[in-house]
């Protein structure tokens, strides 16, 4: 495959009009071409450059248009996949999963950020009006009863992909984010560890709250104290990974161990340890959560849980489309709760803990 051009193509947009395939591909700076194997989810294209098509797409709300013919009753089934989530890895995965389904259904799918629940629910308003059926919300809108509402008593469907918890009122596909935590702390502990550091995950978003308590309960069952000074709160971006993984690696004795609730902070965990000359895996083990494309493009490669995020979002799409079809013809179909499995993906960034690990470790009498 030749390389993305380098120049970037002129984009088309009037002022104030929709964005086109050509504004996008001026933001990512490659060609109208690539954009559309993005869209149309075709594989001949490298990650970086896809992952730059997906941002765009989602910095210039682009509305890939797949619905050239009509679905039943003649109407275009329009779908908003509306997100406020600050890591680019998960964003990306989510996206793929989201345009490859639309594309099979043939729906018209509408993207939009929104920065907060007051924006978000103005913005449900504002696309509703527009004729959007069907709104796909990710964390950590899924998590906010209010959001959910708002569109289902607008006589729109809601489903959320991903929430801490399912609503028995709403449809959700997620995974057992507690059970996830545990086994990856499970499984570190497996290796020998007991000094074992946590980051963890946006406090607005109930999954954090799921794979912190999983964490504690494979300490508690292992019987190892719960240190309050080996957890720290993170956002889920890579910034506040930076500033957790230093404050836990700062602490006399270090862990020897740290499992961050995503890829994106496990990854700035890596880059920290190896900023303080510390070697991953053998001075300290990093584990992450999600198998983004970030865990298998740093060095060293993250063991991980591989949540299915595009099998996830493809489920919504369908089942949005599944529901609307279904309130077309009158039939009533009862409320899907869909839990999906987790993998533990291990790679190169755990180890049994090293001599010296052990030695630091053993320094703590309460070990």
């Amino acid at each position: 495959m030749p390389p993305a051009s380098s120049a970037k193509p002129r984009s088309s947009r009037r002022r104030g009009g929709a964005p086109t395939i050509a504004d996008v591909a001026a933001e990512a700076r490659c060609s109208p071409m690539t954009v559309s194997r993005v869209i149309n989810g075709e594989g001949n294209v490298r990650e970086t450059t896809r992952e730059q098509v997906l941002a765009a797409i989602a910095k210039l709300n682009f509305a890939p248009n797949r619905a050239a013919r009509s679905l039943a009753g003649g109407e275009q089934l329009r779908i908003a996949l509306m997100f406020d989530n600050p890591s680019a890895s998960y964003l990306s995965e989510f996206l793929m999963g989201a345009l490859e389904e639309a594309s099979r259904a043939d729906v018209h799918l509408v993207v939009q950020n929104c920065e907060n629940v007051a924006e978000a629910k103005s913005l449900v308003h504002h696309l509703i009006d527009g004729g959007i059926k069907g709104f796909i919300l990710p964390p950590p809108l899924c998590d906010d009863q209010s959001v959910l509402d708002l569109v289902t008593n607008a006589g729109a469907v809601a489903i959320a992909v991903g929430p801490g918890k399912a609503s028995g009122s709403h449809a959700a596909v997620l995974i057992d984010d507690f059970q996830a935590a545990y086994d990856m702390t499970r499984h570190i502990i497996d290796l020998g560890h007991k000094r074992i550091g946590f980051i963890i995950g946006n406090p607005e978003q109930v999954s954090s709250g799921r794979r912190l308590n999983g964490y504690k309960a494979a300490l508690e069952a292992a019987g190892i104290p719960i240190r309050e000074e080996l957890i720290a709160q993170g956002r889920f971006t890579y910034r506040s990974g930076m500033q957790a993984s230093e404050q836990l690696i700062s602490v006399d004795p270090r862990p020897t161990a740290i499992f961050a609730s995503n890829d994106d902070m496990a990854a700035a965990t890596v880059a920290v340890a190896h900023r303080l000359h510390l070697d991953v895996p053998n001075d300290i083990t990093v584990c992450g959560f999600d198998d983004t494309a970030m865990a298998s493009t740093i060095w060293p490669e993250l063991t991980t849980i591989r949540q299915p995020i595009r099998a996830m979002t493809a489920w919504a799409v369908s089942a949005t489309v599944r529901i609307l079809k279904a309130k077309r013809t009158g039939e009533r179909l009862e409320v899907e709760q869909k839990t999906l499995p987790y993998t533990l993906v291990r790679r190169d960034s755990d180890s049994a803990p090293t001599l010296v690990s052990r030695v630091a470790r053993n320094r703590s009498p309460d070990d």
